[in-house]
């Protein structure tokens, strides 16, 4: 088999990496082996964090809308099972933005979903 001289692809390919460490502290910038590492870490947690920020806004619109609805007499619970009941269908992200810039919907919203809320049920 004969010898395989990299040359340019090697150097393009290091280059590249390299460039994707700037900003990195130390030799984490200037070291290919230490760049790549790094550089690897930081792609990992890239990932793992695009996942992550669904569940953080999704956990910010629920404290939002429960903080809003607290205001009015209701649970988060109870909010959003009168709302289900009232056949709403608001997702949470417009109920929280609602919540946080126009007070007087989300009141509506709230006395709507008080009256359809279902009577608890009883306890055996």
């Amino acid at each position: 088999m004969p010898r395989v001289k990299r040359g340019n692809v090697r150097r393009a390919k290091r280059k590249k990496l390299l460039s994707r460490a700037k900003g990195f502290y130390q030799t984490k910038s200037k070291l290919y082996r230490s760049a790549k590492e790094s550089v690897d870490t930081a792609l990992k947690y890239a990932f793992v964090g695009r996942r992550r920020k669904k569940r953080d806004f999704r956990r910010l619109w629920v404290m939002r809308i429960n903080a809003a609805a607290r205001e009015h007499g209701l649970t988060y619970g109870q909010f959003m099972a009168g709302l289900k009941a009232a056949g709403n269908t608001l997702d949470r992200k417009s109920l929280a933005e609602l919540a946080v810039s126009s007070p007087a919907s989300f009141a509506r919203l709230a006395r709507v979903a008080a009256d359809a809320k279902p009577a608890p049920a009883a306890r055996a």
